[in-house]
């Protein structure tokens, strides 16, 4: 079954690289699909015939197709994924994950993975945080000043 919106992430030739690395870090995840170049339309994609052209995945419910559409676009952080993490341990296990291999940090939670995908992960309560006037400003404060997000530097702020 599919979804009425899934995501189409754009590769130059990585794409089942990727699927299968996303497939390994999320649980619950599978690969559900691949679909092959042919001989037909080479002087245009340029593929070798057999290459993957599309591979399709699920990450928690939510449906993702990988193209390998060569390399005319690059991933930057104008789109980003959030993953909401339950706990410190959660939060650790994405943020090690997502950064192996060539990923990199960045500011308040967001960093890249080696494919350039940008995700940002954050605690369940990070909204609920936020919302509170009388914690809001030192929330920010502690949050902008970290790389990784630690849950309880943000309850102490």
């Amino acid at each position: 079954m599919t979804k009425d919106i899934t995501i189409c992430l754009w590769f130059d030739h990585q794409a089942e690289e990727a699927a299968g690395f996303y497939t390994t870090v999320f649980k619950d995840s599978k690969i559900t699909g691949a679909s092959r170049y042919g001989k037909e339309g080479f002087e245009i994609h340029g593929q070798k015939e057999g290459t993957v052209m599309t591979i399709s995945f699920n990450i928690k419910g939510q449906s993702f197709t990988a193209l390998n559409g060569g390399p005319l676009f690059k991933f930057n952080e104008s789109v980003s994924f959030q993953v909401f993490c339950k706990d410190q341990e959660e939060i650790d296990y994405y943020w090690d994950q997502l950064t192996a291999g060539g990923g990199e940090e960045s500011q308040c939670g967001w960093l890249k993975d080696k494919f350039g995908v940008s995700w940002q992960i954050i605690p369940d309560n990070l909204q609920e945080l936020l919302s509170d006037p009388s914690k809001k400003g030192k929330v920010t404060t502690a949050f902008m000043q970290m790389k990784k997000l630690d849950i309880s530097k943000l309850l102490n702020a």
